[in-house]
């Protein structure tokens, strides 16, 4: 028998029909206040599942999701990582911080090659990522660690090229950390370094595109930080500024893309050859694309120009499997042994499908950061192209869409096993508009009530849960438990990730299927033996316990 052979279940009689786990990405259990548009929502399919089938809620954030601590916000990425695992591993987020803590990413053969790249050239070391501490892509304080530690190492010139949030932290909270950066580059200055903020712009405008969304973002980054082509400003408080008294009300996350100048107007830091690059977040699905941008020798993503000869590092290896980047400062985490390589290796069909949006996480993030399929005859990867208009316009996005091809899919037959997910609840929940996040969770309910009858059909299962919480808490409260309130008395708008459990339930028509009794702070990795268990499988070993009685 091979390591990999799953056995028989001891007890559990294997459900006959497909086995369906339904991520509703960004869906979590919420105060139930004027916050919670997850409460707000009118959601009769999740009402009735939640009372009539065996439900519980599961921690997806902090150490449940391998996070430094458990004042960590869950993401999409580790979400799935979890879910797919079956174990708790320690993701990018702590893996950094404990080698930037440690000083052992400054000790590695990468970082010792960027300094002597730019001693040589005399071109400045170029740091270009996410400011803020939400902690789900790139943190702030990594990148003060790496400029002190580029002055310790006698690197004469810097640029920072910033990534502004207002997503994973308050949407107007820019100033927050450019502030404190602008404070660190005056006092390194003082010292006589050349260290200065070279161009910037807002997350969902500039550079961090993913899946291949809109390879537009990427585009208008590279002519920002590399080429310098973009509107000019002294300094990036005054192009913050400026924006947000051109279009009051603007999220950082679309603040337009633009370059510091200087007295003569020219940018002052376009990324030239013999230069050293740093993409400074540690997630990966927003790095691929910029990174294929520097790095690939055939592009035609868009018209980049001449790429300059530089060497580029990642913050973290973003894909091994396709070895995106070559260099990269932090290994990434091991995630070995997923349920979707024992599912492939004993021979049961998986089918994972969603829009483009989340797509890679039913894929990618669920195999454990591996790129393409263990088994493409036993397996479908099925992607519904998202539209790449503002969500909040459209909050049903491709939910519909999703459902009717899952549903010809599962009626084929030809899958034991399939994975969803419906972006709604997160990519409408970070725009910050709740009406809109109401109308997106609704969406996501309906769909739901065209799949229960289906599975009733097929004689199959199905779990309902999500990878992390935020629709659930649209607005920011107080210390006190209400909802803070603006100048003008509106609430303020919270587009982050929560703190929140998520939901989890399990509908196995006809059976006595019941929660295991005992288990104590259920998580997202506890669902892969859940799902085993459904199959007829018994769990490897070392996994966290199915959430259901044996």
């Amino acid at each position: 028998m091979s390591d990999w052979t799953l056995s028989k279940h001891p007890t559990f009689p294997a459900v006959p029909g497909p086995v369906v786990v339904c991520v509703m990405d960004g869906v979590g259990i919420g105060r139930g206040d004027g916050a919670d548009a997850v409460a707000a929502a009118r959601t009769p399919n999740l009402d009735w599942l939640r009372d009539e089938t065996p439900t519980t809620s599961l921690a997806a954030h902090g150490l449940a999701a391998g996070m430094p601590s458990d004042a960590d916000m869950g993401n999409s990425e580790v979400g799935h990582n979890h879910l797919g695992a079956g174990r708790i591993f320690s993701q990018g987020a702590t893996l950094v911080s404990e080698a930037v803590r440690s000083g052992r990413v400054f000790e590695g053969p990468v970082w010792r090659e960027l300094v002597g790249q730019v001693a040589r050239s005399g071109e400045p070391l170029h740091l270009i990522g996410l400011l803020s501490d939400g902690n789900v892509h790139s943190h702030a304080d990594h990148v003060a660690a790496m400029l002190r530690r580029a002055d310790a190492d006698g690197v004469e010139r810097a640029r920072v090229h910033v990534l502004l949030d207002g997503r994973d932290v308050h949407e107007t909270s820019a100033l927050d950390y450019v502030e404190p950066l602008e404070a660190l580059l005056a006092e390194l200055r003082d010292k006589g370094r050349d260290y200065r903020i070279a161009s910037g712009g807002g997350r969902m405008l500039v550079t961090m595109d993913r899946y291949e969304a809109d390879w537009r973002i990427v585009e208008r980054g590279w002519k920002t930080h590399v080429l310098g082509e973009a509107r000019g400003f002294a300094s990036a408080r005054e192009a913050i500024e400026t924006f947000r008294k051109e279009e009051p009300g603007l999220s950082d996350q679309f603040l337009p893309p633009f370059v510091i100048v200087d007295e003569a107007g020219a940018p002052l830091g376009p990324i030239r050859d013999g230069a050293g690059v740093v993409f400074l977040n540690f997630r990966g699905d927003r790095a691929i694309e910029i990174t294929r941008a520097f790095e690939d020798e055939d592009f035609a993503a868009f018209e980049r120009g001449s790429r300059p000869d530089v060497l580029f590092a990642g913050m973290m290896q973003y894909d091994g499997d396709l070895g995106i980047p070559s260099r990269y400062l932090v290994e990434p985490p091991a995630i070995d042994r997923t349920v979707g390589e024992y599912l492939s290796r004993n021979g049961v069909t998986q089918l994972a499908i969603s829009e483009t949006q989340k797509f890679g996480h039913v894929t990618y993030f669920w195999n454990g950061n591996r790129s393409g399929a263990f088994d493409e005859g036993s397996e479908t990867y099925i992607e519904i192209r998202s539209d790449t208009l503002p969500f909040e316009e459209r909050p049903w996005m491709k939910a519909a869409e999703i459902t009717d091809r899952l549903i010809e899919e599962l009626r084929s037959g030809r899958h034991r096993h399939a994975r969803v997910n419906y972006p709604n609840g997160d990519m409408v929940g970070h725009t910050g508009r709740f009406e809109a996040a109401r109308m997106a969770v609704e969406a996501v309910d309906l769909q739901i009530g065209r799949l229960l009858p289906v599975i009733r059909e097929l004689d199959g299962a199905l779990l309902v849960t999500a990878d992390h919480g935020n629709a659930d808490d649209m607005f920011e409260v107080d210390s006190e438990g209400q909802l803070a309130r603006d100048a003008e008395g509106r609430p303020k708008v919270r587009t982050s990730h929560t703190l929140n459990p998520v939901p989890c339930s399990i509908y196995v028509p006809g059976t006595r299927a019941a929660l295991r009794q005992g288990l104590e702070h259920p998580g997202l990795a506890n669902v892969a033996a859940t799902l085993l268990q459904l199959l007829g499988y018994a769990a490897p070993a070392d996994y966290e316990p199915s959430l259901l009685a044996e």
